[in-house]
């Protein structure tokens, strides 16, 4: 049977009630600075040049999966609904959940005119088993062909949750094309091969574009092309918009409770989704190396900050409290521990813990104010991405919070790229990012992406995407247990919750910032089909894949 999700609860706050009427032109306020009426605009917070690269495995891939390349099915992670078939058709476990079958669709091809088969899923399967960095759902199956349109996947023991990440987050590669590279998880993919929706139009450092496939099993989208900008940051995103040379972006945006009013033609909605953090490289038995290291400096960093000023400072209060065992407060309200020292991190500062804790920990205070232990100031950076205006504002804040407390951590600002190596090689002190959410609405798939040890790697090594080199036997085993219990028994299911959020609060790899209310601010004069308030079919956030792939297979130019 389908995997059913949980009915989740998710609040949102969306800007802008009134539909707009106008229809877009050619020319005009709202036409992406002449782009054709069916060309979508976006920008997805890119600062610096585009690295040629459509890996859909590679943790700097600029494009690909949902677009190019396409999972099996389309899980909603923001409310209950049943899994939307992609390149699947319907999915079953059998009766102990060892056992997942699948029926594929028979008229999928590749852009290249090949035969889409059960052949090109057991390859792509296969080829993530046996090369841990592109395996970053952990998985573990073992498929087979048993023709061309069903594949069987089978499990050493129950694995009930590992549906929605195998068929939901893992993207078919075509494997005419892919048996023959001998590193796929690096290689460059210049010239990418899928069965989505859009191909590879043209590719420019400052600007790619995707085009529409005409060979489409469902059809042609609407959307011809998707247009994808790189900008100097937040700020050139904001007056871009207001130009209306974007047509979608999700980032911050000034005086966003006034969307509609600021930006003639535009709407925004704000889903709290992804949790904002400090990462940490935390583990120095894989290498970590630096202050961070310390659980007790982790946990003074945690108690120091100031998160209500943070929020107006740096978000416009449009996030929202976060807990530090990593289950979204809303939308997983049920499956928050009762066990946490804190279901939410606190909101304002405690000086007070935060010295008690160094102190305790055998750090001494220096005479510049700083603490110290064996000789070695409490100094860090953190490094942040050029262009991020509201994650600058927040860590320049936060270092000055920290400052009150004898903790000195100095901003560094990097190209997206060499942001994105750093975080991937473990090259880091501190970091500022977020943790996604995984298929569907549930925080098992946070916990198996970000705190699982086959999803990490030593330092030096890609980690994808078990960024702060987690490895901890008690929550390996939560994890494994989880896997075996059907999604909707709840009540065998929270003990293993239990184990993996007080671990996450004792060991917090992951520095707990806010919930980040994820913005979007798009053209509703261009085109139709947005997701709403009241018809949330995807998380809206243009840089969430495959999400935002689903909502250009929605879209249509509102001229027609």
């Amino acid at each position: 049977m389908f995997l059913r999700a949980r009915r989740s609860r998710v609040r949102l706050a969306a800007a802008g009630a009134t539909a707009v009427a106008l229809a877009a032109t050619a020319c005009g306020g709202s036409s992406s600075s002449g782009a054709a009426a069916d060309t979508l605009v976006v920008y997805t917070g890119q600062s610096g040049d585009w690295q040629l690269n459509f890996n859909p495995f590679s943790p700097t891939t600029v494009e690909g999966p949902g677009t190019i390349f396409e999972p099996l099915f389309f899980f909603n992670n923001v409310r209950d609904a049943e899994p939307r078939p992609r390149l699947g058709e319907s999915f079953r476990w059998n009766a102990d959940g060892t056992e997942l079958s699948v029926v594929l669709r028979d008229d999928a091809k590749w852009s290249d005119g090949e035969r889409f088969t059960a052949r090109d899923v057991v390859f792509t399967l296969d080829m993530i088993s046996g090369n841990p960095a592109m395996n970053n759902t952990g998985y573990k199956g073992r498929a087979t062909a048993v023709d061309d349109t069903h594949v069987t996947i089978r499990f050493d023991e129950p694995s009930y949750m590992e549906a929605p990440q195998v068929l939901g987050r893992i993207w078919m590669v075509p494997r005419h094309l892919w048996e023959d590279f001998a590193t796929p998880a690096t290689n460059v993919v210049e010239k990418p091969v899928g069965t989505g929706p859009y191909q590879l139009d043209e590719f420019k450092p400052q600007a790619f574009t995707l085009k529409s496939n005409p060979g489409y099993y469902a059809g042609e989208p609407a959307v011809k092309k998707v247009r994808y900008l790189s900008l100097s940051g937040n700020q050139a995103g904001a007056d871009a918009l207001k130009a209306g040379q974007v047509d979608w972006q999700t980032g911050p945006v000034p005086d966003i409770a006034d969307v509609e009013k600021n930006y003639p033609g535009y709407r925004a909605i704000t889903v709290p989704m992804n949790q904002a953090a400090l990462f940490t490289c935390s583990n120095a038995a894989l290498g970590c190396q630096g202050a961070q290291t310390d659980p007790a400096v982790r946990r003074a960093i945690y108690y120091a900050i100031n998160r209500t000023q943070v929020n107006a400072l740096a978000f416009e209060n449009t996030a929202s409290p976060i807990s530090p065992g990593f289950a979204l407060p809303e939308r997983d309200r049920d499956q928050v521990s009762d066990q946490l020292r804190e279901k939410t991190a606190p909101m304002q500062p405690d000086e007070a813990e935060a010295v008690r804790v160094l102190e305790g920990a055998g750090y001494a205070k220096g005479p510049d104010g700083i603490y110290a232990k064996d000789g070695e100031p409490l100094a860090m950076t953190v490094k942040v991405v050029a262009g991020w205006t509201d994650y600058i504002t927040a860590v320049e804040a936060i270092g000055q919070q920290l400052q009150a407390v004898g903790i000195r951590v100095t901003p560094q600002q990097l190209s997206w790229n060499e942001w994105s190596d750093a975080r991937g090689r473990g090259e880091y002190e501190l970091l500022i990012d977020a943790l996604y959410q995984g298929p569907a609405p549930d925080p098992f798939y946070t916990y198996s992406y970000f705190f699982s040890t086959p999803t990490t790697a030593r330092v030096g090594e890609i980690a994808n995407p078990n960024f702060a080199r987690v490895s901890d036997p008690a929550i390996d085993q939560a994890l494994t247990a989880l896997k075996g219990v059907p999604f909707e028994d709840a009540a065998a299911r929270q003990p293993h919750l239990d184990t993996v959020q007080t671990r996450v609060e004792e060991l917090m790899p992951y520095i707990p910032l806010l919930t980040a209310g994820t913005t979007s601010e798009y053209n509703a004069r261009k085109f139709t089909g947005w997701p709403t308030e009241d018809d949330l079919y995807s998380f809206p956030a243009v840089w969430s894949r495959p999400e935002h792939s689903e909502i250009y297979l929605k879209l249509k130019p509102a001229s027609r």
